[in-house]
């Protein structure tokens, strides 16, 4: 969800203010999930690098993530979303701590949609959890070396009770990935746009899923055996 600074800036306003445009933006993108069947939505809200910021944007980022966690949970709830928090959770403080807790305690038996906040997350550190967890086990003698695969790390980092993304949504005029669900988007479909992410609405995002419809996901395989799947012959 990239562009919230320069939204503000381009309005000379202070970059907190594209922040608070950028929360009501993930209002409408959850709203257009729950109207078009979207059973998965995962946000990158806050990454592991952004602790980097000056500390006025950091504290005024918490403020926001407090308040939306206070106002919004209930309506979620309501709407039959699931929300779950995915990333390194020690350095946040524990009022908003508990909020998180709270808020997947609550709609933990929602199924609606499965709504994913990265916050203070990372790519790599997801994968580098998993590896610990891994070597733990394999230290522990309940699992062996030989026996570590690619489905043994997909079980262990986040997200692995979901299926891969189809769709990665990057705004803002960035053509990169920037260390978000590096494991898990192995095959996933990306999408780039220039809309700062303040400005991403319906049409937006209908824009997006309109050129997926228009893709031939073929994981590995020719076009000829991805044509015989679809109608039940065999290459």
């Amino acid at each position: 969800m990239d562009g919230n600074g320069r939204w503000a800036q381009q309005r000379h306003r202070p970059r907190i203010i594209g922040h608070r445009a950028g929360a009501r933006a993930v209002k409408s993108c959850v709203e257009f999930c729950l109207d078009n069947g979207v059973q998965a939505l995962t946000l990158f809200a806050f990454s592991s690098e952004n602790w980097n910021r000056p500390s006025d944007e950091v504290g005024g980022l918490m403020k926001l993530f407090l308040g939306a966690l206070e106002r919004e949970v209930d309506e979620l709830h309501r709407l039959g979303a699931r929300l779950r928090f995915i990333g390194e959770r020690a350095r946040f403080a524990p009022e908003i701590l508990a909020r998180m807790q709270a808020a997947e305690s609550l709609t933990a038996g929602n199924a609606r949609l499965q709504l994913s906040i990265a916050a203070s997350y990372g790519g790599r550190q997801d994968i580098a959890q998993a590896a610990r967890a891994l070597a733990e086990e394999v230290a522990a003698g309940r699992l062996r070396a030989d026996q570590i695969d690619e489905s043994a790390i997909s079980a262990r980092v986040a997200l692995a009770d979901l299926p891969p993304p189809d769709l990665f949504i990057r705004t803002g005029g960035e053509l990169r990935i920037s260390n978000f669900l590096l494991w898990q988007l192995a095959y996933t479909e990306l999408w780039f746009t220039d809309t700062l992410w303040p400005d991403v609405d319906a049409a937006t995002l209908r824009r997006a899923l309109d050129d997926y419809a228009g893709r031939e996901r073929r994981f590995g395989l020719t076009s000829a055996q991805v044509a015989g799947h679809a109608t039940g012959g065999t290459t």
